[in-house]
């Protein structure tokens, strides 16, 4: 009797948590008092699904696991508090009275045993994973030569949006990075003290991007066609992360053993999602970036699977990748420094080799930006860009409790940001505005005494803050809040400095692409293929599925991925998808670590 209750209970729950747009009917100015009860799928289509989920609970299995749970009401914790950030910009959906308050608990209940349920199923389905002999002869000659086949798969079905785009997509990044090859000045000349006014480089963007592809511009300007040289641009970038993708299918086929089943999937989301195709023509730094972590990754997983003697080969190769992460983001040291040495500690076999490929690649790194760039009269990025959090949260403490502000305490904060006009560049999802007025001429002691303001603010509001970080964070976690992803519209600012740069005339070719590839995420279940938020949730219920198997050593393979998701929540902006990319192209890899479950020593 007592489990039929239960069970009665969790499918209301359930219920309730699926049907009740709780986000529309629910908030501090609209209490439980004014709801009308409606559901979304009417009464006689409640029936039914309650009828159809009492049996489902009822006689579905679930794995009993604290890791389970955990990820179950944190990702319950997720929906519920990412509706109300969204909906208000902070908690009162479930805050704002008792009622809400009551209602939201039995919504997170039945959230919590959705995901536990679905996360479940999604284990039991990897438990049960078996190896499957490739059953044709067609696929027998893939399995053969699977890189070069999923090479030429890759560039097929990328060619639409090679046409439609021709020659680059460039947004506002790129186009400022040629302006800056060019010596051409730039914002973010304004952002910092010049080393040497005559040096318009900087290393706002990672400078060995810019003189790529600033390179191949000038290369069609010498010869007469911008057009040709930023296409010169887009085929590097295109051969190097369409390579790196058929690699991963070849790594998959050769030294895992997957099942030809996943493989193909694999194959098919590189090919036909269109996030790929697209970025591999979008002329911004993070592309060659994430291609450059998807190698990092391969060769994390080849160090802890390898068997055989060390050689000098596999430390060259880990060094020149290991730079080129470090070299195409200017976070990329962070990735390298935060992930390789639990690899180390991971691997005794192979310690002094992996030591001795960690030092060489600080020293380097440290030549780069140390002494190489300041030679070249090269000037750093601003400190700004590792700001945004204070910064936001100091701009919504201004906002909303300005009162408490002493005029010493308002004078500390004008030296590094312009208070006046804080409250109005406020924007709680994009930290730009408020950034932008950072004081270049700033002195080390002046941005100490901000931040014992700071300080003082957090002991006085600490709630303020929590919802200025949250603001601008919560959409890499809620995977309803869904925004710009990809960058279609032509970008014509560097033409005000004699550039030719156009796309070619196939307009209406052009604006049906686009109208694919901008609707693609809203396409149900495949959609989430290119939803931030999904991706993330991903990352955590593989990293479960790891500890829960306590096969620990293969957290190393993950590191990138959770350092890049550590990335987005000090990032300027919410669901900035270029932020979250090197985990979302790297998920089929991910995926398919824990569908092997061999060579790992």
């Amino acid at each position: 009797m007592k489990a039929k209750i239960r069970t009665i209970l969790i499918t209301v729950c359930i219920l309730l948590a699926l049907c009740f747009d709780y986000v529309k009917y629910l908030a501090a100015e609209n209490p439980l008092g004014g709801v009308d009860g409606s559901l979304k799928i009417g009464y006689v289509g409640t029936i039914v699904l309650f009828i159809l989920l009492y049996h489902f609970i009822k006689q579905k299995e679930v794995i009993k696991s604290k890791i389970v749970s955990f990820l179950s009401g944190l990702l319950a914790f997720f929906m519920l508090f990412g509706a109300s950030y969204m909906k208000y910009g902070n908690a009162s959906l479930v805050f704002a009275n008792f009622y809400n308050f009551i209602i939201c608990l039995i919504v997170f209940v039945g959230y919590y045993f959705i995901f536990k349920y679905i996360i479940s199923l999604f284990y039991n389905i990897l438990d049960k994973y078996k190896d499957s002999k490739w059953p044709n002869k067609i696929l027998n000659v893939f399995k053969k030569h699977p890189f070069i086949i999923s090479l030429i798969v890759i560039i097929l079905c990328w060619i639409p949006y090679f046409i439609a785009y021709y020659p680059v997509i460039l947004s506002p990044d790129p186009s400022f990075q040629i302006k800056q090859f060019f010596g051409i000045r730039s914002k973010y000349n304004d952002y910092v003290v010049m080393l040497d006014d005559n040096v318009l480089l900087t290393n706002h963007h990672p400078v060995a991007h810019t003189v790529l592809i600033g390179g191949c511009l000038k290369l069609g300007h010498m010869i007469g066609n911008d057009n040709l040289g930023l296409f010169f641009y887009s085929l590097i970038q295109i051969a190097v992360l369409s390579v790196v993708l058929a690699y991963t299918i070849k790594y998959m086929v050769k030294d895992m053993n997957v099942s030809w089943k996943f493989v193909l999937g694999a194959l098919a989301i590189y090919a036909l999602v269109p996030m790929y195709g697209m970025y591999a023509i979008s002329a911004v730094k993070d592309v060659l970036f994430t291609a450059f972590i998807i190698l990092y990754i391969l060769l994390l997983h080849k160090v802890l699977s390898y068997k055989g003697k060390f050689k000098i080969f596999d430390m060259i190769k880990l060094v020149l990748v290991m730079l080129l992460v470090i070299l195409f983001r200017n976070n990329g040291l962070h990735v390298i420094i935060l992930s390789f040495p639990f690899l180390i500690l991971a691997v005794k076999k192979y310690r002094k080799q992996l030591i001795t490929v960690f030092l060489i690649v600080l020293v380097l790194s440290t030549c780069y930006s140390k002494v190489l760039l300041p030679a070249l009269k090269i000037t750093p990025g601003s400190i700004r860009e590792a700001l945004s959090v204070p910064f936001q949260q100091t701009a919504r403490y201004v906002k909303y409790h300005s009162d408490d502000l002493s005029d010493k305490d308002k004078e500390v904060i004008d030296k590094v940001l312009i208070y006046d006009t804080l409250s109005e560049r406020y924007d709680p999802e994009l930290a730009d505005d408020v950034k932008n007025k950072f004081n270049k001429y700033a002195t080390s002691e002046d941005i100490k005494e901000y931040f014992k303001v700071w300080f003082k603010g957090l002991v006085k509001h600490p709630i303020t803050y929590v919802n200025a970080t949250v603001n601008n964070t919560y959409g890499f976690f809620y995977p309803e809040k869904t925004s710009w992803y990809l960058h279609t519209k032509l970008d014509t600012r560097i033409n005000e400095d004699g550039f030719a740069y156009h796309y070619n005339k196939l307009n209406n070719y052009r604006d049906n692409v686009t109208d694919y590839v901008v609707n693609y995420p809203k396409i149900p279940v495949i959609g989430l293929i290119c939803n931030i938020g999904f991706n993330t949730w991903m990352v955590f219920i593989l990293v479960g599925y790891i500890l829960k198997n306590k096969e620990y050593k293969k957290l190393v393979l993950y590191l990138p991925a959770l350092i890049s998701i550590l990335v987005c929540i000090v990032g300027p902006a919410n669901t900035y998808f270029r932020y979250a990319m090197p985990y979302m192209f790297a998920m089929p890899l991910m995926i398919s670590f824990v569908l092997q479950r061999k060579n790992i020593v």
